[in-house]
């Protein structure tokens, strides 16, 4: 695996399943408590305080982590096999005790192919669960790709299933409020989705973050909006400006935030990128000057991270943040982290290395090596300088303490995963590593941190250690 993976991707991975259980049963109460797993924890966070949880389902090479944090209801949404389907456990993050469970749910039936295969690095698609926040209401919504009504005699239909909670439920054997089937066409791996713009996303028919077509959710009322890249109403650009090859990174309340392959993103009918280009970024990129400038690299929180080619090749990047609905600027600076071998917006397509995190209050976002303090419109850069490595920042708390990974340039050292710490609001020379230290997946949950890898018995672990 290469160095820039995501640290609680690796920590999954780091899970070595020998018989794993079938099901998975949620604890009996009326038990004495067990000791908390030993963890060894940065100094923020207190190692016997807190509660762990087992997932034994979880296969080794599963290519998603199947917990969420419900900040708004101070919850942890885990995912748990069962009998006769899956269920969800909500958890209190403060205490750990379960406010609610849904009925056992079954998925569709999986493709073939959807068990991954260790041995040529395939990894296994298996049922999510996400969050979303959409009208100042909080949604979990479990998913699972696969075929819908195949039996003997029938095919079936591919889709991406959706089942919609109220984040804040209480009791034994919720129903979902309403289950949704997106139709898809992808092989399994192939289908994504994301809530990074208020919206629940649902992506297909190709690798990398943002695949397309695109449907965008509304879990409220059910209703689904397909986007494909020969849509022309998707096309955020003016009408006559050129733009081609669109794709859709969220889905807003006010639509989808499109972001073309060789530059220029916006909302349709609402913003245009070249309206809210930072100063000093030239208008056109390209051999010939005939691409829009810009693309965004993600969202979140209410913001988009958008990446912008500066005057002459040789120039570091400017990146900049945004209000995801108005498109207005809020921070901006010049970082050394491209993406790809060819730079910015040079037919990026669907492929991020990073994703986009935001601490819980909203102060700080990054994505990898590219950070910013929003509160003091200030960026910072971890990216590497010739001789300090790069940091590429997983999770961050409200103070601007971040956690990340250290990032090698040789690929002889995939196998040496190094994190570090470093404070956001003093720079990159506060980074320090931490040697032998588990950093959170998630932070700031009620006063805590979410923390992954395997448990004693070599199954996926789920702890939550409350801050000092």
């Amino acid at each position: 695996m290469r160095a820039g993976a995501v640290v609680g991707t690796v920590l999954l991975m780091a899970v070595s399943l020998t018989g794993c259980s079938s099901e998975d049963a949620p604890p009996d109460s009326s038990r004495q408590a067990k000791p908390l797993v030993e963890l060894t924890l940065p100094a923020a966070y207190d190692a016997g305080k807190g509660w762990d949880e087992t997932l034994s389902w979880v296969p080794q090479s599963a290519a998603i982590l199947p917990v969420a944090v419900a900040p708004r209801a101070g919850a942890v949404v885990l995912l748990h096999s069962a009998s006769d389907g899956y269920t969800l456990k909500v958890r209190a993050a403060d205490t750990g005790r379960v406010r609610w469970t849904s009925a056992p749910w079954k998925p569709p039936t999986p493709l073939e192919g959807a068990a991954g295969d260790p041995s040529e690095g395939k990894e296994a698609e298996i049922p999510g669960v996400a969050v979303v926040e959409q009208d100042g209401r909080e949604y979990v919504v479990a998913y699972a790709h696969g075929l819908h009504g195949k039996d003997a005699l029938h095919k079936g239909t591919e889709v991406m299933r959706l089942l919609v909670y109220p984040a804040d439920a209480t009791g034994t054997s919720v129903k979902p409020l309403r289950q949704i089937d997106v139709p898809v066409e992808a092989s399994p791996g192939q289908v994504r989705l994301n809530t990074e713009g208020g919206r629940v996303l649902v992506g297909w028919g190709g690798r990398g973050r943002y695949p397309m077509p695109a449907a965008a959710v509304d879990v409220a009322t059910g209703k689904t909006v397909t986007y494909d890249q020969f849509d022309e109403p998707m096309l955020p650009c003016p009408q006559d400006s050129s733009c081609s090859d669109p794709r859709v990174t969220a889905a807003t309340a006010d639509g989808p935030l499109v972001s073309m392959d060789d530059g220029g993103f916006g909302i349709p009918g609402r913003w245009f990128s070249e309206d809210i280009r930072p100063d000093g970024t030239a208008t056109r990129t390209g051999l010939a000057d005939n691409d829009w400038n810009g693309m965004v690299y993600g969202a979140g929180g209410g913001h988009l991270l958008a990446g912008w080619e500066a005057p002459g090749s040789d120039t570091d990047p400017v990146w900049s943040v945004h209000d995801i609905r108005t498109g207005r600027l809020q921070a901006v600076m010049t970082c050394g982290y491209k993406l790809g071998n060819q730079g910015l917006g040079r037919n990026v397509g669907p492929e991020r290395e990073h994703p986009v995190v935001v601490s819980p209050g909203g102060h700080y976002l990054a994505a990898g090596p590219v950070a910013f303090d929003l509160q003091r419109k200030k960026g910072v850069c971890l990216a590497g300088d010739g001789n300090r490595k790069s940091i590429a920042i997983t999770s961050i708390r409200d103070d601007g303490t971040a956690y990340g990974e250290v990032q090698e340039d040789s690929v002889a050292d995939d196998n040496a995963l190094v994190v570090a710490q470093v404070d956001l609001t003093a720079g990159p020379d506060s980074a320090k590593v931490l040697e032998g230290v588990e950093v959170p997946y998630a932070t700031g949950v009620k006063g805590a941190g979410i923390f992954t890898g395997p448990d004693g018995n070599g199954y996926f672990r789920v702890s939550l250690r409350q801050e000092r």
